[in-house]
């Protein structure tokens, strides 16, 4: 009995958390974070050069710009590195300075949405398998109290399930924490996007 204590606590204590991040934002069920969902990043708020009508998708035309951008967008790039990289590439760039600039913040925009959108998407595909976890998790803890409650108890099924409710809310848990990390991924891409557009749009003056 003091294992299916343990583990209807613990079951309450996961899923409690997650319906209390889905009271969050009622448009987004799905959202698991505390962070409020904005689902793509607005241009106005991270970028106030030239627009980016003819540069969008004509960067990856310009291969060194292109070799530029990929290197510039992972956040395993240090951003004092980046932005040296930025400012030496704009240097080179001589009276195409602006337009090169546009090319360059016009492929981070893309690439660094494009990222952000897929982690947006993976944190509700994993709150929803959460959910189904938690169900099951229910629905095996019924059963083994049923088992438990038998005459005569069938041991090796009670132990059986118990080591399978055990191992389930471990994963449970764990995925728990890895999306609490993972929801600070949104928020480091729009600070990235942001800082190092500002430093093209100080190389470009």
């Amino acid at each position: 009995m003091r294992v299916i204590s343990r583990l209807m606590s613990a079951l309450m204590m996961l899923a409690g958390a997650i319906d209390a991040a889905h009271a969050v934002d009622p448009r987004y069920p799905d959202w698991p974070c505390v962070q409020a969902k904005v689902p793509e990043i607005s241009l106005s708020a991270v970028w106030t050069g030239p627009p980016l009508d003819e540069a969008s998708g004509k960067w990856k035309d310009n291969a060194k710009i292109s070799a530029l951008v990929a290197r510039l967008a992972p956040r395993r790039t240090p951003m004092d590195e980046a932005e040296k990289l930025v400012a030496d590439f704009l240097k080179q760039a001589g009276a195409d300075k602006t337009a090169t600039g546009t090319l360059i913040f016009a492929g981070l925009f893309d690439t660094l949405n494009a990222e952000r959108g897929s982690v947006l998407k993976g944190l509700e595909r994993v709150t929803r398998k959460q959910r189904a976890a938690a169900e099951r998790i229910r629905a095996d803890t019924l059963a083994l109290q049923a088992l438990q409650g038998a005459t005569p108890p069938d041991a090796g099924k009670i132990e059986q399930l118990g080591n399978q409710l055990v191992w389930q809310t471990r994963i449970f848990d764990d995925r728990r924490r890895v999306v609490s990390f993972v929801c600070e991924v949104p928020v480091a891409i729009d600070r990235r996007l942001f800082a190092l557009a500002r430093v093209i749009q100080q190389e470009m003056e």
